[in-house]
């Protein structure tokens, strides 16, 4: 069976490369601000990322789903706060998002698979 974390990680980071190599002056000032918002600031690192999976699931991306799951994963949120987000993502965004959720719930399981049950921490 395919790694699923490691197959996204990979094309990410393959892309991203390509992305920033061509040196456009938007496309990195965006990889900068979206670096920057992530970080600790008044709100902490978990709850950005809790903002950030909901928005994506809403906005129904699920590479920023992905994304998202994954450091959250490795900020040591559990299952169940990852859930309740993805409750209320649903919730907001409607019926349309649950084929979204289903790929969420397969990814975390590729994360726990991926990095052993339990948080990466």
């Amino acid at each position: 069976m395919a790694d699923l974390v490691q197959d996204f990680n990979d094309y990410r980071s393959r892309m991203n490369d390509k992305l920033l190599a061509d040196n456009n002056k938007i496309i990195k000032r965006i990889f900068n601000l979206d670096t920057n918002a992530y970080m600790e600031g008044v709100l902490d690192v978990k709850t950005k990322e809790l903002l950030g999976l909901v928005a994506s699931a809403v906005l129904r991306c699920d590479d920023c789903i992905k994304y998202h799951l994954e450091t959250s994963y490795k900020e040591g949120l559990t299952k169940e706060q990852v859930v309740e987000a993805l409750g209320i993502a649903t919730l907001v965004g409607g019926t349309i998002v649950i084929p979204h959720l289903r790929r969420a719930y397969e990814f975390w399981e590729a994360l726990e698979s991926h990095y052993g049950t339990g948080n990466a921490e």
